[in-house]
């Protein structure tokens, strides 16, 4: 945090600006929301601050938090933020998941919520980095700023069907990982051609179409509901060539039929996704990766919302959403910090993270 510069004039730094970054984030560890609690934190705990924080003047008031997360370089703040995290993370491996998720306590009358894209890393169970955009819309730009601040060399790149495009294919590339991209209508032609082949491939038992296959099948918590995958994974097609050539690194077309039993009830959907993996790394990595992708709601999105209270925040008007952009990506290492927590205390070994877990203590 020492690199982040301070926007004030020297005149006016009545208080350190390391004081107020640590202060808040410490706060929104113990559950403040606004700078008023992030406020009456510091005062409950003035004692325990002081022994690793200067505070020549106190704690400073909330309008002084307000307007400095106000001027600070959000970017720049991302940025150191994303550096610490993939220190914490050490070699990321294995599939990481980039997804949006809006804080619904941000909106403000006509003023949009504010979204947050993130990266998370499944092997490594941790948050890589996030960065914010004003709309959901906006993830098209976003995904491909974060994706240049990650080093995810080798790893597999999954992402829902706002995030395919050619563009973000492109960036993936760049940084030497492969990717699974779930291919939905926003690309209609493509999207139309390769369901029309797989049905043609599936009612032929798959002519000179060279594939790989994968099922699996699960009862889930023992309620009598029962599920079926099936994954079906495709070299591209001659006729299709043109279609994905600008598609940066695109080897293999995937469909995932997913079947659901709950008594006499069936109900069945099919996914079909674009990926640069070649055909033989096998329909099963794809399947488990796809699959994959969607603990981030539960490992990521639900641990913040409940430890966190992320969706009820009201950080808003006069303290303005900039004020809690900076706030959110310095609450959001928090959930690492507590996931490894609580992995040092099952297995006896030392918590290895950046922050000091004495916050407990509130």
């Amino acid at each position: 945090m020492k690199q982040i510069p301070d926007p004030r004039v020297k005149r006016t730094q009545r208080h350190e600006l390391m004081d107020i970054l640590v202060i808040a984030l410490c706060a929104t560890i113990c559950g403040a929301d606004n700078w008023v609690s992030v406020v009456q934190f510091g005062k409950s705990k003035i004692d325990w601050l002081l022994t690793f924080l200067k505070l020549p003047n106190g704690i400073a008031s909330h309008d002084t938090f307000g307007r400095i997360f106000q001027i600070l370089d959000s970017a720049v703040l991302e940025r150191v933020c994303i550096e610490w995290l993939q220190g914490i993370a050490g070699k990321v491996e294995g599939v990481v998941s980039i997804d949006g998720k809006t804080l619904c306590g941000s909106r403000d009358g006509e003023r949009s919520p504010l979204h947050l894209v993130s990266a998370w890393a499944h092997q490594n169970s941790i948050l890589l980095g996030q960065v914010q955009t004003d709309k959901k819309s906006n993830e098209i730009t976003a995904i491909p700023q974060l994706l240049k601040l990650l080093v995810i060399q080798n790893c597999i790149v999954t992402i829902d069907a706002m995030g395919c495009q050619k563009a973000i294919t492109r960036e993936i590339t760049v940084a030497e990982a492969d990717y699974i991209l779930t291919l939905k209508s926003n690309h209609p032609y493509l999207h139309r051609m390769v369901a029309k082949w797989y049905g043609e491939c599936l009612e032929n038992d798959f002519p000179k179409q060279a594939y790989d296959y994968f099922e699996e099948s699960a009862s889930v918590n023992n309620h009598g509901r029962i599920e079926r995958r099936q994954c079906w994974l495709i070299e591209v097609p001659e006729h299709l060539q043109r279609a994905t050539q600008s598609w940066t690194n695109l080897n293999t077309l995937a469909m995932v039929k997913r079947t659901r039993q709950v008594g006499d009830k069936v109900s069945e959907d099919t996914h079909y996704y674009i990926s640069s993996l070649p055909l033989s790394a096998g329909a099963q990595k794809v399947a488990n990766a796809i699959r994959s992708h969607w603990s981030v709601e539960n490992n990521l999105h639900w641990s913040l919302d409940v430890a966190f209270n992320e969706d009820a925040c009201r950080v808003r008007k006069d303290e303005g959403p900039a004020n809690w952009r900076v706030c959110a990506a310095l609450h959001r290492p928090c959930s690492n910090a507590r996931r490894a927590r609580k992995l040092a205390s099952q297995t006896n070994v030392p918590a290895q993270v950046g922050i000091k877990l004495t916050c407990s203590r509130c």
